[in-house]
């Protein structure tokens, strides 16, 4: 208990605090931009705790529940921006401050910044890591392949030089392990350099369940590597390549999720690695102990893979509503109403489907599950 109080929820409420306000400023500030009136911005949901109201009329809330956030505007029926009644018969001063009343340009640029300022915080972030930090950094020369292992039987030797992974580049042994560990088993063509010369080997990676240092379980594929070992170091980046790796590592990070998705789509991957808060809060209690910078790097992770499930076309999700938008562009007028009611509600019930099956992975995940078994075995 002493150590949840010292660490882990002060750091879970910090990271999240933090990710979630960016995502509700960004559609705070747009929205401002375009006139529209806020009525709330609240860090959490329920009750507040605590709050002021600004000299616009703004109440800035502190809520009781810290898992989310809302920017409720003018002539919303509530945060999840479904219009009030009073929205049909409001005069032409009113329309001017509503969010409804906005052109579908507008209300698209208000709902796309949530999820892109999150993305814009990220990019920040890592940029300020590889200029004052470093970027971790180990040469992709082999040090040792293990016998009779995927490597092994492809030909791969020691001192190979990693080169490509498929259509991917690779500049770093890191870069080895992330696209290897997201295969389920395909064959995968690889480019090495050894001796100067350049060779292509097809090597099949074989799935192995893995610990993180969380003590989370995860499938991963490996073909039995190892980098040469005392070389990996930390670089400093200068501000224009420390732009160009930040976008690569953002990029990278948006194609594992998104082929790791897939897999669970498609069933070659479990459901067990999806986690929710508690995996969270776990998480961030673990590296808050390790300091500020690697607090940093999770907080920034975390404000890209909350800005990218955003954009995810679910009705009630910055997603849900672009995509409504744009078919309103097309056709030149809005969805019906009915439409709208009856996806929201969709929407709402696979989005709370989600949190509850998130949460009973995390609560098998850090064995929650099997302590309260054993308590009545």
């Amino acid at each position: 208990m002493q150590d949840i109080l010292l660490h882990t929820l002060p750091s879970f409420l910090l990271v999240l605090g933090i990710v979630v306000f960016v995502h509700e400023w960004g559609h705070y500030i747009v929205a401002k931009m375009c006139g529209v009136k806020i009525e709330s911005f609240s860090l959490g949901f329920g009750p507040e705790i605590a709050g002021f109201t600004d000299k616009s009329g703004t109440r800035w809330r502190f809520s009781l529940l810290p898992l989310g956030g809302y920017v409720k505007m003018f002539g919303d029926a509530d945060p999840s921006s479904r219009p009030d009644e009073k929205v049909y018969a409001m005069t032409e001063i009113e329309k001017k401050q509503a969010f409804f009343h906005k052109s579908v340009g507008q209300r698209a640029a208000i709902v796309a910044a949530g999820p892109a300022i999150n993305f814009l915080f990220t990019f920040i972030v890592f940029i300020g890591l590889f200029t004052t930090q470093g970027q971790p950094f180990t040469p992709p020369r082999i040090g040792e392949v293990v016998a009779e292992s995927p490597a092994a039987m492809a030909g791969i030797e020691k001192g190979d030089v990693f080169m490509k992974i498929g259509a991917v580049e690779i500049t770093r042994f890191e870069d080895i392990r992330r696209e290897i560990s997201t295969s389920r088993g395909e064959p995968m063509q690889v480019l090495l350099e050894r001796g100067g010369s350049q060779l292509e080997k097809t090597i099949v990676p074989k799935l192995a369940e893995m610990k993180d240092r969380f003590g989370a379980v995860h499938q991963v594929g490996q073909i039995g590597v190892r980098a040469e070992s005392g070389n990996m170091t930390y670089r400093k980046l200068e501000f224009i390549p420390a732009i160009g790796a930040s976008v690569t590592e953002m990029g990278s990070m948006v194609s594992t999720t998104l082929k790791a998705i897939g897999q669970i789509i498609v069933g070659t991957r479990g459901t067990e690695e999806l986690g929710g808060p508690l995996r969270i809060a776990e998480m961030s209690g673990k590296i808050g102990k390790e300091g500020i910078v690697p607090l940093i790097w999770f907080m920034a992770v975390i404000s890209l893979s909350l800005g990218l499930f955003n954009l995810f076309p679910i009705p009630l999700l910055d997603g849900g509503h672009l995509f409504f938008y744009a078919v309103e562009a097309i056709k030149g007028g809005p969805v019906h109403e009915s439409i709208m009611e009856f996806t929201s509600k969709v929407g709402f019930f696979f989005i709370i489907s989600m949190m509850l099956f998130f949460t009973w992975n995390d609560l098998n995940q850090l064995q929650i599950v099997s302590y309260v078994k054993g308590l009545f075995s």
